[in-house]
């Protein structure tokens, strides 16, 4: 038993193979070459295709569609596997925004024709999806946006602008959301599938961040696009409902592979403490850097529980909007605190990109933004304890 063992949140034989051959074959087959692709921002489509290959897509998705029928608590196993095993959170990232915005969306409110049309593609890599939800003048505000939607005849009318649309400059899918009114609110807000060669739909310049930089981004314009209603992802003005879906799916999962991370810089930490020596012995027994340590330890072993649980509720059918807040919230902030530490560990080196400790923070620092905010987490879960 290893120093950093964790306990398994009752995951079965069965998962915790899965997490292992994941973890195998990210090691092997993942993250090639990441410190020039960080710096020049470049995805692998190739590896994509790979992680689809191996089931990554498919798996919560049911076999009739194309899927493994495998149900989320496998998968948040097997993005641990593949958070601990590969250095490349940006592909990680894409793959969670992809399946979160598009797969399970249409798999919940599409028509059987659309789920024939999307879902297969989804499930074998053959397809990326991109979210349009955001825009330059909603952000935590979703629901006031102005992307606006007219009925004309059998299409949609879109009009307006989406920002800081991930996966938007190699998506072959949108799942778009406008309003029929604005005067309705969130009432007004209707989602839409829109492929990436519908007339009307412009890919904006590559924009450039902080962290996860090997998961592309761009705006995305709607300049008198036509969608066909049979594009039209849900009733009208069930836009909300379609788009607060996906985010309760996303904020309780998306960190999964956080969690792999937070274990593979714990063992990073632990390994460097005992064989880096300081005025003759090793830093780890100074009780500064062992404090650090050991709160690394506590975050993780608090985080992976809130993250399982919410795998264990979707797969009894259950709702998990406020264990999903918490999760995100909690998480999202704990492997920033951790990575802050892991670079403090490692001191000058951690700050070094050869050590990549660095890029870890990054990468991090995004949980706290995207999915919703820090901010807005604690907003809901006070809503949801009735304050």
């Amino acid at each position: 038993m290893g120093a950093t063992q964790v306990i398994d949140v009752d995951l079965t034989p069965e998962q915790l193979e899965l997490q292992r051959a994941a973890t195998e074959f990210a090691r092997s087959a993942l993250g090639k070459d990441m410190i020039a692709r960080d710096h020049a921002e470049t995805f692998l489509r190739e590896d994509w295709v790979k992680c689809a290959e191996f089931g990554v897509q498919a798996m919560p998705i049911p076999k009739e569609h194309g899927g493994l029928g495998l149900g989320l608590t496998t998968l948040i196993a097997v993005m641990e596997g593949l958070g601990y095993g590969c250095r490349d959170s940006g592909l990680l990232f894409s793959i969670n925004a992809s399946l979160w915005t598009n797969n399970i969306p249409i798999l919940l409110y599409g028509t059987d024709d659309q789920r024939a049309r999307y879902l297969p593609g989804l499930c074998d890599g053959s397809l990326i999806g991109a979210n349009g939800a955001s825009e330059p003048g909603s952000g935590s505000d979703v629901f006031s946006m102005r992307t606006t939607a007219v009925r004309d005849g059998d299409h949609y009318v879109l009009n307006g602008t989406k920002t800081f649309v991930s996966n938007a400059p190699v998506a072959d899918l949108f799942v778009s959301y406008a309003t029929i009114d604005p005067s309705l609110g969130p009432m007004g807000v209707t989602g839409f599938i829109v492929e990436r060669d519908t007339p009307g739909l412009t890919i904006g310049n590559h924009l450039h961040k902080m962290g996860l930089r090997t998961s592309p981004m761009a705006d995305v314009m709607f300049e008198d696009c036509r969608v066909p209603v049979a594009n039209r992802l849900g009733r009208e003005g069930r836009g909300a409902e379609v788009f607060e879906c996906s985010m309760e799916w996303e904020r309780g999962c998306i960190l999964g592979s956080f969690l792999g991370t937070m274990r593979r810089q714990l063992e990073e930490c632990i390994h460097h403490a005992r064989s880096r020596k300081q005025f003759g012995k090793a830093i780890g027994k100074y009780q500064s850097v062992a404090n650090r340590i050991v709160d690394m330890r506590l975050r993780l072993d608090t985080s992976r529980p809130l993250v399982y649980r919410i795998g264990h509720l979707k797969d009894q059918q259950k709702k998990a909007a406020l264990e999903s807040s918490i999760a995100k919230l909690y998480v999202s902030e704990a492997i920033v605190q951790s990575t802050l530490d892991a670079v403090q560990v490692f001191g000058g080196y951690g700050y070094m990109t050869d050590q990549q400790v660095e890029r870890d923070l990054r990468d991090a620092i995004g949980g706290t933004i995207y999915s919703g905010t820090s901010e807005i987490q604690r907003n809901l879960i006070a809503k949801g304890l009735g304050l």
